[in-house]
């Protein structure tokens, strides 16, 4: 049995600039940390070695790998020509909340199937796999900061360069700056889940033909270097404010970015504290983001007491095997 952890992410600023449409024209980057939430996948072989089981929010039994319906299991499975084992997934996060649980679970397969291959990948190479699954095998429409935020541990700086090739370089951050940050980034459910596919589908269509978005997007990008600048100054006040900033931009990109409920609930935020936040992922729904000074929470939780708090904080593993079993397999 091969267990992996796989932790999910969240972005702070430039997001959107991981797509093609813009960084074959314009050189983007994100600024984004993993944070202590996590994908969990195992593999090991099937009591019946002719069966292969893949288990997530659904359960599938096939005689053969081509007929699972799960696109990433599926596609990874016949990449790697195994069969008759029994893949799990668990998560400490719903899917379709901002947060990449999609991208999370290919990084996790990807590493529990090299273990159980007895090969070796490093995270770099696992993330560069998984753009390579996700993007160019199955056509999805979305960028690459999700497969590298989860794969590579830690707070970040990503760049996506016009050859389509990826830099990551750490961030480094004063361990009471960070301290101070995790202590005043709070997550809230909004009780939306989303896909992002649609989305991103009408940002990279927008960005192609309209000018105006094309040059928004370049404006998240210097965002993305300033916030990167204010958080290693340990200027978190201007950090908070940047990420209002992006907000105001990113609601522009395309449609169903957000919805008058989650207009309201940041509203309600802002009028209580936070100086700035934003939703996670493409939009649409999740996760929102929030910075608010440690003197004002309380008076934040009490104006968004509908909303599901989450409780996190960054980490720097990245993308681990964390249990393997006798290799009873073969």
């Amino acid at each position: 049995m091969i267990i992996t952890r796989t932790p999910f992410r969240v972005s702070f600023a430039g997001g959107g600039s991981d797509l093609p449409s813009f960084y074959t024209r314009h050189e983007g980057c994100v600024l984004s940390t993993s944070i202590n939430k996590y994908m969990y996948v195992t593999i090991h072989p099937s009591f019946n070695r002719m069966e292969t089981s893949i288990k997530y929010s659904l359960t599938e039994t096939v005689h053969d790998v081509r007929y699972i319906q799960h696109p990433i299991a599926r596609q990874l499975l016949m990449n790697y020509d195994i069969s008759g084992v029994e893949v799990t997934s668990t998560a400490d996060i719903p899917a379709g909340t901002g947060l990449s649980s999609s991208s999370a679970y290919t990084v996790g397969l990807i590493n529990a199937l090299n273990a159980f291959s007895g090969k070796y990948y490093s995270q770099e190479k696992i993330a560069r796999r998984a753009c390579e699954v996700e993007i160019e095998e199955l056509g999805e429409p979305i960028g690459k900061q999700d497969q590298y935020g989860t794969a590579i541990g830690g707070i970040k700086f990503i760049r996506f360069l016009t050859d389509g090739s990826v830099d990551v370089e750490p961030v480094m951050v004063d361990g009471n700056i960070k301290n101070q940050l995790n202590d005043e980034l709070l997550l809230f459910y909004t009780g939306v889940t989303h896909s992002a596919g649609n989305i991103l589908k009408e940002q990279n269509k927008n960005v192609v033909t309209d000018r105006k978005k094309f040059d928004c997007l370049v404006k998240m990008t210097e965002q993305a270097y300033e916030i990167r600048e204010a958080l290693t100054k340990g200027n978190l006040k201007r950090f908070g404010e940047i990420l209002h900033e992006g907000w105001e931009l990113k609601r522009q990109l395309a449609g169903g970015i957000t919805s008058p409920e989650i207009d309201q609930y940041y509203k309600l935020a802002r009028e209580n504290g936070a100086l700035g936040g934003k939703l996670l992922g493409a939009g649409g729904g999740g996760f929102l983001l929030l910075y608010c000074e440690h003197n004002k929470q309380k008076r934040l939780r009490s104006a968004l007491h509908k909303l599901v708090e989450l409780p996190f904080a960054t980490e720097s593993g990245g993308t681990k095997v964390i249990y393997v079993g006798e290799k009873d397999w073969e």
